[in-house]
Parts: structure tokens; C-alpha cells; sequence
């Protein structure tokens, strides 16, 4: 896997700063093309299955010439019947400028580590550093437990 360490920052940047977030963004960018090096998958929703973790669900939700909005999301059981999107989140990929944004993600979250992140923020940019930094994370996770949404892809039944 790409370090973050190996990623050059065109600029100076601070942690909660505007141009940091930007520079989150491309690291964000990184890591997805990690997962998925083109969206062009048999359907507009794949899911990617790997024995180290529970299924990974991605949907595209609209496609663009120079833009990609999809959904990554895990669906865990929480009654008969019942499932809750966790971390659901939102991203908007920008290929031209290689950037990947998490837009959205859910405000009220199912593990104590991602509710005490959320609760820690309240700002714009604090929100947008939150959901960057957790999708951030959660790229590492995915690419080290075998995600992989254009190889080995399960559809949808």
C-alpha cells in the first residue's frame, strides 16, 4: 500500500486548516484509486467481499464527466429484519483535479469511537476535517483487510 508518507503536499498546511484539508482530499484520492483504479464496474452497485471483513458496499449514485458521487457503506444487523449503514458515507470523487471528498456521513453513528469523533466538532471545516479523516481511516482499513472494488467483486443479488 501507498504511505502517507510518500505523498508530497504541494503546500505548508496546518491540521484543521483549509489548505490541510485539501491536501486530505488528495490523500483521500490515493487511497480510493487503491480500492477502485476506475468506476467503471458491471452495475452502479458492487459489493466487495473478503474473508478478513464484513461486506463492503458501493453504489454510485450519480456519474459525471469529470465527477463521481458514490455511497461506501458496511450494513450491520441490528434486529430481526433490520439493518443500519454504518459509516455510510457520501464521496464525491473530482478525476480531473484528483480529489476525493466525503460529503456526508451519518450524524448520529452505531460504534462509541465514531460518535466521539462527531461529537468533538462542530464547525464547517471541523465537520469536513471529521468526515475526511474518518473516510481517511477507514480507505487504510479497507485496502489492508482485502477490499477491493474492481477485483474479486460480488454483485448485488
Amino acid at each position: 500500500m501507498l504511505a502517507d508518507s510518500l505523498i508530497i503536499p504541494e503546500c505548508v498546511y496546518r491540521p484543521g486548516t483549509f489548505t490541510g484539508l485539501m491536501t486530505l482530499y488528495e490523500s483521500n484520492y490515493v487511497k480510493l484509486h487503491n480500492l477502485t483504479a476506475a468506476f467503471n464496474w458491471p452495475s452502479d452497485s458492487v459489493i466487495s467481499a473478503t474473508p478478513e471483513d464484513i461486506d463492503l458496499h458501493a453504489t454510485i449514485m450519480r456519474r459525471e464527466p469529470y465527477t463521481t458521487t458514490l455511497k461506501l457503506t458496511y450494513w450491520f444487523p441490528e434486529a430481526e429484519d433490520v439493518t443500519v449503514a454504518d459509516p455510510d458515507l457520501t464521496l464525491r470523487v473530482y478525476h480531473d483535479a484528483r480529489l476525493a471528498e466525503a460529503v456526508s456521513g451519518r450524524e448520529r453513528h452505531c460504534h462509541h469511537k465514531l460518535r466521539e469523533l462527531a461529537a468533538s466538532s462542530g464547525a464547517e471545516l471541523d465537520r469536513r476535517w471529521r468526515v475526511n479523516m474518518t473516510l481517511n481511516k477507514w480507505l487504510d482499513y479497507l485496502f489492508d483487510v482485502g477490499h477491493r472494488l474492481d477485483r474479486s467483486v460480488r454483485h448485488p443479488r
